[in-house]
Formats: structure tokens, C-alpha cells, sequence
């Protein structure tokens, strides 16, 4: 198929509950079908593999002819010969092909249960993650059925590595879908692809640990693969903790994970990061994370001499200031944390935020501040900005230039495009994250940067200390960038504003044209105005 065509049909997967299971819940079986096929489909590639192997003379597996059929035979249904390449011991009775040959008989969905729960049970790494609840569904047999007749003309059988990828790019397809059609609850688990590679292209996450105290289905760690993956760093160098609050999401997170062969501790079960903290002894080298906005609900009475707040006890109607300090206090010697907030957190002096925000900056803790233009996310339609945090801005900790005292700030807000085919979500194009992030890395002389920084008006500028103190250690770009310099287009003032007054006078015409029109039309119908 090509690519317009699978995606066609896993969305045609996911739109056959529509109207049967509530939006927010119908990702998960759709999600947890297509896994099924994809390890049905890796373990189908892995027994043809082993026969490859017993068949060929040039191969250490290699067997008599006489003695092959026994072999195989043997080989195939052991589940070292499986797990020994991380490919997942599937059981006979959880195989897709099985399944979907008598999914018109009664009893599908238990029979599909039973199945994912077979296969946590023969493999660690799964066990307690995947969608285990086809049996409550309010779907018929019928319908489950045509949705397996959907997932099973997809193929995952390209060989191991490109079978992984193909499934993660499902995987990440599937949840930007669900996250557009969800709207106000997508930001519980997915947030904005083009968002978390502007966080990871700046924080450049090569090696060490990497956390997300609210990893939703863990994008973030997906994309920090990448990032090393993409700059010749080998899978697994980076060592991946994170925590989610929401069960189902968790299990999402982890099924991201653990299907890219991704080894991940999001601690013993799913929880508030504030009150329940599955990792309060990490010190972590590198830090994303999308926390909810302006979340009014987050408990802070019941903290009010927590030690992590360090710069100034967070007000209880807004955790904006309680997740900064947080990820602070989870920030090894020479971290450094990339956060997504609201808008206000950079200005508000809401409940003491304006003295937190200052103490912050004065004990050089923010590096630097990115503006974002609205219409990023599916939840919300509200500009953002980003948080950049470090533990160390003196040269040789991260870069080669000392920027102790100064902050960089970024203004984007004019970047961004529309996503093809949406008529309300935008998103960056890969060059305009490659402009905020070497932006960055030459600001701070990391081993990423191509150029040499320099202030660009409207766009970035590092100031100082008693710059930001004069403007009250508010944190907003715009207030430091400046404005953008503009284009001399060669054309003569004075012929400049002859144009201007020109086009100026004939809208005044039209527009006294127009009064006296509706002037007539409506002494017409009796009114006198």
C-alpha cells in the first residue's frame, strides 16, 4: 500500500467505533488491535527466519535435509528462538491470523482478552500495559470483526529494525489523529509533534537520563531516540524515567516504549507527580514535559513546606510555578529542563508567581524563553511558551560560550503553518525548528551549532540581568527582541506616499458610498438615522 492508502485504512480502523465507544476511549482497542497485529506479524517473520537459517548451508543453524523438518519444528515453537532477536514470544492461541479466522464466531471479544493477556504473560517487558478490555466494549461481534478485517490488510513484515519504525510511525500517526478528533482531552496524552522536536532539538538529549513527570503516551522520549538515532548515538545510551496520572495513558506510554525495544522505568504504577512521586531520589540530566496549563486543581494545600519549593511556595490556584520548581529539584549538577507553559507563567504575579519568577532568574536558573504562536495544540487555541532551564551556564558545561547572568530570548509567534487538511491546527516546519535550535546552540556554543550568534531584531536577543530587571523580570520575548527590522524595498518616499494617500482616499469614498446606502435602504423600511 502506499502511504496515503495505510494511513486511509488505519483511520478507517478507528472510525468503525465511532458512534459506539465515547471518543476519548476508542484510541485504545484501535491502538491495542494494531500492536496485535504488528507482533503477530514480527513473530511470523521471525519463523520464517528461523526456517531460513536451519535451510541454509552458510548459516551456523544450518541442518541436515534429513533432520530440518524436526528441527524447525522444534526451534519454531520455542520461545528463545524469539525473544534472543527481541522479538515477542506470541502463543498460538494469541496470533492474529488465528484470531481474525474466527472472529464471526460468538465470543470474539473475550477470546481477544484472553489473547493479549497470554501474551503478557510470556513477556515481561508487557506485562500490565496492554488493552485488555475488548470484553466491555458495546460492540457487537460483527463490528469488532470488520475492524480486524481493516488492521489485518496492514503489514509489518519488513524485516525487524523497518517493522519497528513502521509501527512506531503507525503508533504516532494514530495518536496525533486521536489527539485532533478528541480536542479538549488530547492534551492529557499527546502533545504537538512539531512542539516536542523544538524541545528536543534544543535540549539535544544525546546521553544520560532523560524525565517527564507527565509523560502522557511519551513522545518525548520517542523523539529523544530519534534525536541520538539521527546524530549517530546507538539505541538505549539515554536511560528513560518518567510518571503519568492517568492509567490508560500509562499504559499507552509504556506500549510506546517497549515496542521499540526501549527499556523505560515510569515507576511502580501511575500517580500524582506532586503527591505521589514514583522518582523523588532522580537527578536527571535532561528534562521535557508538557504539563497541563494553569492547572487549578493540583493539591497545593497540602504542600505548603514541600522542599522542592526552593524560590517561593507556588499559589493553589495555578501549578504553572509547582511543576517549574519540581523539575528543578529533580535537576542533576549540570541539567537541564525544557517545560511548556501558558502563556502567563512568563508575567503573571498571580498568589506570589512574579517573586518565584524573579528568584528564579536571579539565582541564574532560566536560560532561555521561546514564544510560540497559537493554534499549536488540539486542546487549545492559546499561544505558549517554552521554559528552558539549566543547572550551569558557564562555558564548558554545555557550550563553549559563558552566558552566566544573561538569558536568551526567542520570539516565534509569527511561525507556523496550517497542518494540511485541519482548518484550526498549525504546526512548525522542520526549518523553523532548526532556526529556534541553532538559534540556541550558537547562543550558547554547543557542539550542534553551525553559526555564530547574534541578536536579530524581532526575532532573538540575550539580555542581562539588569535588563530583565528593568522590566520587572517579566520573561515575554517580545519585550526584549524588539521589532523587526524592515525590508528597504528602493521605492522613493515621496512616491511611497502619494500611493498611500491614493488608495487611502479611495477607501474613505467607498466607505461614505457605503453609509449613504445604508442610510437609503433603511429610511426605506421606516427608519430615520
Amino acid at each position: 500500500m502506499t502511504e496515503i492508502e495505510f494511513k486511509k485504512y488505519l483511520w478507517d480502523a478507528a472510525n468503525k467505533l465511532r458512534g459506539s465507544v465515547d471518543a476519548a476511549e476508542y484510541k485504545y482497542p484501535v491502538l491495542g488491535l494494531v500492536f496485535l497485529k504488528y507482533v503477530s506479524d514480527m513473530f511470523a517473520a521471525q519463523t520464517d527466519r528461523i526456517w531460513a537459517q536451519i535451510t541454509d548451508p552458510e548459516s551456523d543453524l544450518h541442518m541436515p535435509p534429513d533432520m530440518q523438518v524436526k528441527a524447525f519444528d522444534d526451534m519454531a515453537e520455542d520461545p528463545d528462538s524469539y525473544t534472543k532477536d527481541n522479538v515477542f514470544w506470541v502463543p498460538p492461541e494469541s496470533r492474529f491470523d488465528k484470531l481474525l479466522a474466527g472472529a464471526a464466531e460468538p465470543g470474539l471479544a473475550q477470546r481477544l482478552d484472553d489473547a493479549v493477556a497470554a501474551i503478557e504473560r510470556e513477556n515481561e517487558p508487557l506485562r500490565g500495559v496492554l488493552y485488555r478490555d475488548f470484553g466491555r466494549l458495546p460492540l457487537e461481534n460483527g463490528r469488532l470483526a470488520e475492524l480486524m478485517q481493516i488492521i489485518a490488510k496492514m503489514g509489518f513484515d519488513q524485516g525487524q529494525h523497518a517493522a519497528r519504525d513502521v509501527f512506531g510511525e503507525v503508533y504516532e500517526y494514530l495518536l496525533g489523529q486521536f489527539a485532533l478528533s478528541e480536542g479538549q482531552k488530547a492534551g492529557q496524552f499527546y502533545t504537538a509533534r512539531s512542539v516536542v522536536q523544538t524541545l528536543v532539538e534544543v535540549l539535544a538529549p544525546y546521553k544520560g537520563r532523560i524525565y517527564d513527570p507527565c509523560c502522557g503516551s511519551g513522545g518525548m522520549f520517542v523523539y529523544s531516540e530519534k534525536f541520538i538515532e539521527a546524530h549517530g548515538g546507538k539505541r538505549g545510551q539515554s536511560s528513560i524515567y518518567g510518571q503519568e496520572l492517568g492509567a490508560t495513558t500509562r499504559k499507552l506510554a509504556c506500549m510506546n516504549l517497549a515496542i521499540r525495544g526501549l527499556e523505560y522505568d515510569l515507576g511502580k504504577r501511575y500517580g500524582d507527580t506532586f503527591h505521589n512521586d514514583q522518582h523523588p531520589d532522580l537527578r536527571a540530566d535532561y528534562i521535557l514535559a508538557n504539563p497541563q496549563f494553569n492547572d487549578s486543581d493540583w493539591g497545593g494545600d497540602k504542600l505548603e513546606g514541600d522542599p522542592r519549593w526552593v524560590y517561593g511556595v507556588p499559589p493553589n490556584n495555578n501549578a504553572n510555578f509547582a511543576w517549574l520548581q519540581h523539575m528543578a529539584a529533580r535537576l542533576a549538577k549540570n541539567g537541564r529542563a525544557g517545560v511548556v507553559l501558558a502563556n502567563g507563567s512568563m508575567t503573571s504575579n498571580n498568589g506570589g508567581e512574579g517573586q518565584i519568577r524573579e528568584a528564579m532568574v536571579r539565582d541564574d536558573l532560566v536560560e532561555c524563553m521561546v514564544a510560540l504562536p497559537g493554534q499549536l495544540f488540539a486542546n487549545t487555541q492559546i499561544p505558549v511558551c517554552l521554559w528552558f532551564l539549566s543547572r550551569d551556564k558557564s562555558a564548558g558545561t554545555g557550550g563553549t560560550h559563558d552566558r552566566r547572568g544573561q538569558v536568551l530570548f526567542i520570539d516565534a509567534r509569527h511561525m507556523a503553518e496550517l497542518i494540511p487538511g485541519s482548518r484550526k491546527q498549525k504546526q512548525l516546519s522542520d526549518a523553523e525548528i532548526q532556526r529556534i535550535a541553532q538559534t540556541y546552540h550558537a547562543w550558547r556554543g554547543t557542539q550542534w551549532a553551525e553559526d555564530e550568534y547574534d541578536d536579530e531584531a524581532g526575532f532573538c536577543k540575550s539580555a542581562d540581568l539588569a535588563e530583565i530587571e528593568r522590566h520587572g523580570f517579566a520573561l515575554t520575548p517580545g519585550r526584549y527582541v524588539g521589532i523587526e527590522e524592515a525590508e528597504d524595498d528602493d521605492e522613493a518616499f515621496e512616491a511611497k506616499m502619494d500611493e498611500l494617500t491614493g488608495e487611502l482616499s479611495t477607501l474613505l469614498n467607498r466607505g461614505n458610498e457605503l453609509e449613504s446606502e445604508v442610510r437609503e435602504q433603511l429610511a426605506r423600511v421606516g427608519y430615520d438615522v
